[in-house]
């Protein structure tokens, strides 16, 4: 039977995180977890170069990126441990990165060097480290922790839990956080896929199946009033891309998306300068111009305007406008889990505190990360929840 002073589930971002800021105020810390590698979300993301955090992740606007049941909880961590603190520890290890787009920090090389700066910063604050040892039930009693694994029986005054949510199962996910919470008497908000590429109907389907692979960059993506300004991809299932990604976490099933192909040009202009110019050319020619053909020739056909651009009235420009710039469609769902970058909802926030992350009716336990029900937008907010929510158990832990 091992003791420690703090155990912590899950050696994802957030669990490493705290692991690391335990360990430097002198605990005795265990960071277990079922996986074969640690950090495997960190590998894969962006693209193999892990977009670590988000320079605008903090900022007062950036409060808003932030979505859960109540909005100002994650304030106080995101405020004490800033991008700024990461990009810091970056710097130490001579990591090179670049910002991308939007505030996005990327890694110029590998995602794995983020994910060895964390185990040498976790070795240097003499953390222990268990690897591919599930967990089979943990309990509390007499104010300590116990954790029952098959080999052993893990003893902690204080257990974090940072085993995340339910997105992308094939990396190990699961949902024991949710399970631990409501083992101890913590509510826990609906669960849903988020920064997920969303799906459409057969019918729907085998019409913008030529598309496949075609990206338009900008687009303009609404549902309701809630819109992003990024690329969009379409796919044999339906569509993706940053801004389809963005919108999904505020998309629920029954809601219409309108895109605007045009978001940020002028497409009546481009239709009269085209016509006093190029009488003689069709709609699809001059879509063309500035979408890809497959695209420009698919829209065409759907608006059915098969005069040449000098007969065409104000009204029918009219028409063209609004078919590009609010076309209106609804999709039947996401691809779910499987491919969701984070999920959406989770541990009740009402139930823990917001400055240490601890629940408020078990001293002790805390829990942190994608498993709390705080999601950021796509481009390194969720990343930079996990460091500032793993940093705050690990200053009490």
């Amino acid at each position: 039977m091992q003791s420690y002073d703090v155990i912590i589930l899950g050696a994802g971002a957030a669990g490493l995180m705290a692991g690391i800021e335990a360990g430097k105020r002198g605990r005795s810390v265990l960071v277990l977890d079922h996986a074969k590698n640690a950090g495997e979300k960190i590998r894969i993301s962006g693209g193999g170069r892990c977009n670590f955090t988000n320079v605008n992740a903090t900022v007062k606007a950036g409060r808003d990126r932030f979505l859960s049941s109540n909005p100002r909880y994650a304030y106080s961590a995101l405020s004490r441990y800033t991008p700024e603190h990461f990009i810091a520890l970056v710097d130490q290890y001579a990591i090179p990165f670049h910002e991308k787009t939007l505030g996005q920090l990327f890694c110029d090389g590998s995602s794995q060097q983020i994910v060895n700066l964390l185990l040498s910063e976790l070795k240097k604050a003499h953390g222990n480290l268990l690897l591919d040892t599930p967990i089979d039930g943990v309990s509390h009693a007499d104010g300590n922790f116990t954790v029952m694994t098959a080999s052993e029986t893990l003893i902690a005054k204080a257990l974090v839990v940072a085993t995340g949510g339910k997105s992308i199962p094939k990396m190990g996910a699961t949902g024991l956080a949710y399970q631990l919470a409501t083992q101890f008497g913590l509510k826990v908000t609906e669960t849903r896929p988020a920064l997920v590429p969303l799906t459409f109907e057969p019918r729907i389907l085998e019409r913008l199946a030529p598309l496949s692979g075609i990206a338009v960059d900008p687009t303009r993506i609404a549902v309701g009033k809630k819109s992003f300004d990024e690329a969009m991809l379409f796919t044999h299932r339906g569509l993706s891309g940053p801004a389809i990604l963005q919108i999904s976490s505020y998309w629920r099933e029954g809601d219409a998306i309108v895109i605007d192909l045009f978001p940020k040009g002028d497409l009546g202009g481009i239709l009269r300068e085209a016509r006093s110019s190029s009488p003689k050319l069709q709609l699809q020619t001059v879509l063309s111009q500035h979408l890809a053909k497959r695209l420009a020739q698919m829209l065409a056909e759907e608006i059915g305007i098969t005069t040449m651009l000098g007969d065409m009235s104000d009204r029918s420009f009219q028409k063209i406008e609004d078919s590009l710039r609010r076309w209106t469609i609804k999709p039947t769902g996401s691809e779910g889990y499987r491919t969701a970058e984070v999920t959406l909802g989770g541990i009740d926030t009402d139930g823990l505190d917001s400055t240490t992350m601890q629940a408020r009716n078990v001293p002790g336990l805390y829990f942190i990360g994608e498993a709390v029900d705080v999601t950021g937008w796509l481009g390194g907010y969720n990343f930079q929840w996990a460091w500032a929510s793993g940093w705050a158990a690990g200053q009490v832990a």
